[in-house]
């Protein structure tokens, strides 16, 4: 059974027509306190059961109204390109540099490339060297984890390999998963990855690029839904690369069993919350940015349910909601091009607690997201930033951290403003 539409009316105009949205298809989007408002956002449909999935979100015709009460304290300024942040336990913050290396953050200063042995990447377009997650045994094992492009630029794929650390070196480094065709061009690699609290690790995979990237005679996104390919997925794996026997679609012929979800655009923001509910930002193409829930063995609908539109103006799907696809929290138009996504844990805000915390590049701005115990948004709002936000992660000492996208990049601590 539905549940019938509810939305949250307020600052923000609520709509169903799709205007504006992502300006150019490359790179990815054009450079350019308290608790949450109650406008801008929509509750979307929901059936009866643990969360919304089914009946369409109500889309964000403009953008949410301003969070005050905070401020950025710039941490450092000068990370090359910076795309991904993890702590490790002893304090250091490491940086991967979109065109290879790693920076590390302490005590206030940056060292670039300050790490050997990294994964060298094919820094092709939107690839390069993109996220990094830290073992949560990392004081036992050493293990980092890294996402990166290989190939060139007529034949390039997304990996995710595990490296061990050791003081300022990495050794062993494992190719745990690749995509298993060949794409062409510089769009779409993802990509992001978070543990789930069983200690299995998640890695998501874009769809490959826009029309009139192809392969085998066929538009590359329209493998988001073949489940014999990885482009268009998140994939579910243990720390060796291995398909835990309770993935969705182990023992299904044709399926790569590694598949968690697909029907994906271009996740570009993976969270785990308290609860263990995942939560992923997509960018859409013109417009139709999501907010999802995911579920295992989902089906995002990309591209055959959508509220994008083509760069070139008409609809990419006629449909926004198909049967038996997972629709999303959030459709946002004009896009943030989202990037970059955490809970907020810390103290400093205690009405942000639990929010989820969504950066944008072509928005400038990190969204703030209120979810309840059934994954209903109940609100939204933005802390404008005035650059493009790449990355956001909470910090060992309870605070915020935004990565700015930017040649000579930025880290920024959101306080409360005095």
């Amino acid at each position: 059974m539905v549940r019938s539409f509810a939305f949250v009316a307020g600052a923000g105009v609520l709509s169903l027509l799709f205007i504006g949205g992502c300006a150019s298809p490359a790179p990815e989007a054009p450079a350019a306190s308290g608790a949450p408002a109650s406008g801008g956002v929509a509750a979307m449909a929901a059936p009866e059961g643990e969360y919304p999935t089914k009946g369409k979100a109500i889309a964000v015709s403009g953008p949410p109204p301003e969070e005050t009460g905070w401020e950025a304290q710039t941490v450092v300024t000068g990370i090359p390109n910076g795309w991904g942040m993890a702590w490790l336990p002893d304090g250091r913050l490491l940086v991967t540099q979109k065109g290879g290396g790693i920076s590390v953050v302490q005590d206030g200063s940056h060292t670039p490339n300050a790490i050997t042995g990294a994964p060298i990447p094919a820094a092709i377009g939107q690839g390069g060297l993109m996220d990094i997650v830290v073992h949560p045994d990392f004081a036992q094992n050493g293990f980092l984890f890294f996402t990166y492009s290989t190939g060139t630029n007529e034949a390039n794929r997304t990996v995710l390999a595990r490296g061990t650390l050791s003081g300022t070196s990495i050794t062993d480094l494992k190719v745990l998963a690749e995509t298993n065709i060949d794409k062409s061009g510089g769009q779409h690699f993802g990509s992001r990855v978070a543990f789930l609290p069983d200690k299995t690790l998640l890695f998501s995979i874009g769809d490959g690029g826009n029309p009139p990237s192809a392969y085998n005679g066929k538009n590359i996104r329209d493998y988001a839904q073949d489940l014999s390919t990885t482009n268009g997925k998140v994939l579910r794996m243990d720390a060796d690369g291995r398909a835990p026997a309770d993935n969705p679609f182990v023992g299904k012929s044709g399926a790569d069993p590694l598949i968690y979800t697909y029907g994906h655009r271009n996740i570009q923001g993976l969270a785990v919350d308290a609860k263990g509910r995942v939560f992923a930002n997509e960018h859409g193409a013109r417009g139709g940015d999501e907010l999802n829930i995911l579920i295992p063995g989902g089906n995002y609908g990309w591209p055959l349910a959508t509220y994008s539109n083509e760069y070139s103006g008409p609809a990419i799907s006629d449909k926004q909601a198909l049967p038996d696809m997972v629709d999303p929290i959030v459709a946002w138009t004009p896009c943030p091009a989202p990037s970059g996504l955490v809970a907020y844990t810390g103290s400093e805000f205690p009405a942000w607690r639990g929010s989820l915390m969504s950066g944008g590049l072509a928005g400038q701005d990190i969204r703030r997201v209120a979810v309840d115990e059934k994954g209903r948004v109940t609100g939204q709002t933005k802390l404008s930033m005035g650059v493009r936000i790449r990355d956001v992660r909470m910090g060992p000492d309870g605070h915020l951290y935004a990565l700015t996208d930017e040649g000579r990049g930025r880290i920024f601590k959101i306080v409360a403003k005095k």
